[in-house]
């Protein structure tokens, strides 16, 4: 069973994505909660393995909870569920830790289906956030010699790792390109974390394109 946590201000939005839990066995409810300051209480009380947050909350917002989570080995998965998709906002988001980045006009499968890879250490973009990312992928880039450092640092293999990281490959496509097991693969990406100084896929790839690859 996979876990939920729902973090939402608006107690409609709620009913809505509990019923859209409902529709799957897989999927069990861990908790709800109002604001952001409710949703890191109700974390560490119930462990979920994956959180829906919203953005815009009194108290604190999604982002504060992302940065509150950032760096904690113990912290779930969180896709970040909103109706605003503009540059600044996904981006801000991804680089504070997010797993994924939906719009809350998903259809219910497409949320299921999200939860799961989610929970499976892969991230998740609907398309509309993919070509955001995409737009900040492919602006000019400017090398900064701290990222060419840090990347000078990993191996030959973490660099094939870290190239398909960086396409936005998932751990299965990128064990299945370089021959390696999902366990090995994992333990390349920490490494790659680990030398790059970060704590995500899309903050490294931020690294790994300032580097200039």
């Amino acid at each position: 069973m996979i876990s939920v946590l729902l973090v939402d201000d608006d107690p409609l939005v709620r009913t809505g994505l509990r019923m859209i839990l409902g529709l799957d066995a897989e999927l069990t409810l861990a908790g709800e909660a109002a604001d952001g300051e409710e949703a890191l209480t109700r974390i560490e009380e119930t462990r979920p393995d994956v959180v829906l947050l919203d953005v815009p909350m009194p108290v604190l917002d999604g982002l504060g909870v992302l940065r509150r989570l950032q760096g904690r080995p113990d912290a779930p998965a969180v896709i970040v569920l909103t109706t605003f998709d503009t540059d600044d906002h996904v981006l801000r988001a991804l680089a504070a830790g997010a797993r994924g980045f939906l719009l809350k006009d998903v259809d219910p499968a497409e949320m299921i289906a999200a939860v799961k890879v989610a929970h499976r250490g892969d991230p998740v973009l609907s398309p509309a956030v993919t070509a955001t990312v995409i737009r900040a992928a492919t602006a000019a880039p400017v090398t900064d010699p701290a990222a060419v450092a840090m990347v000078a640092e990993l191996t030959d293999r973490e660099r094939e790792v870290a190239g398909l990281l960086l396409a936005g490959r998932t751990n299965a496509e990128i064990g299945h390109r370089l021959a390696m097991s999902l366990a090995t693969v994992k333990a390349h990406i920490t490494r790659i974390f680990t030398k790059l100084a970060v704590d995500n896929r899309v903050s490294a790839a931020m690294v790994l394109r300032d580097a200039g690859l």
